[in-house]
């Protein structure tokens, strides 16, 4: 049975993670955002900034990520799955800082295809910076509209998340996937 991928994205702080552990905690299937795990992994290699230091590299490591986990939904049990962000997000990030990449990023948003994405408008009532998350409100704003429009320059349509409570949130995803 094919599997469903749906992708949650947006800036950051947005609530995609918050979301994503909701729908856990609903029982659905889930995987979380690997740009926290590759940032701890540089800094225990002694880079404290890998995304300033190499972007390139980062990025690579993130688009490993995400294929990784593309792959990984197959085993899951059930017919659907959620993802904490999905591969044409590292082209929307690599975009926004203007960093040059090759098809060696392209192919994979062409050929590593989701069912849904989810996208999470910036809101500032909500937005919180802390270690891994460097970035001010204003750019988590720019961020977020690469993010839309890389996804619809792959031919996806973003389902956008209103404003509201974490519930209210994974349960307008929920009915719009048909749950």
């Amino acid at each position: 049975m094919k599997k469903n991928k749906i992708v949650i994205t947006g800036g950051p702080g947005t609530g995609k993670s918050s979301i994503v552990h909701q729908l856990e905690e609903k029982g659905h299937s889930c995987l979380h955002e690997v740009s926290r795990e590759v940032i701890r992994e540089a800094r225990l290699s002694g880079i404290d900034q890998l995304f300033l230091e190499d972007p390139v590299l980062f990025s690579r490591k993130l688009l490993e990520g995400r294929r990784k986990q593309f792959l990984e939904a197959e085993a899951f049990p059930s017919d659907h799955i959620f993802i904490d962000r999905g591969i044409p997000d590292v082209v929307a990030y690599m975009d926004y800082f203007n960093t040059s990449y090759s098809e060696e990023f392209t192919v994979p948003c062409e050929n590593y295809r989701y069912n849904f994405i989810f996208i999470l408008p910036p809101w500032e009532a909500i937005y919180k910076s802390d270690n891994e998350r460097y970035e001010s409100f204003q750019e988590a704003s720019k961020i977020s509209k690469y993010l839309q429009k890389t996804y619809q320059t792959y031919g996806y349509e973003p389902i956008k998340v209103p404003e509201a409570s974490v519930e209210e949130r994974a349960n307008f995803i929920l009915h719009r996937i048909g749950f």
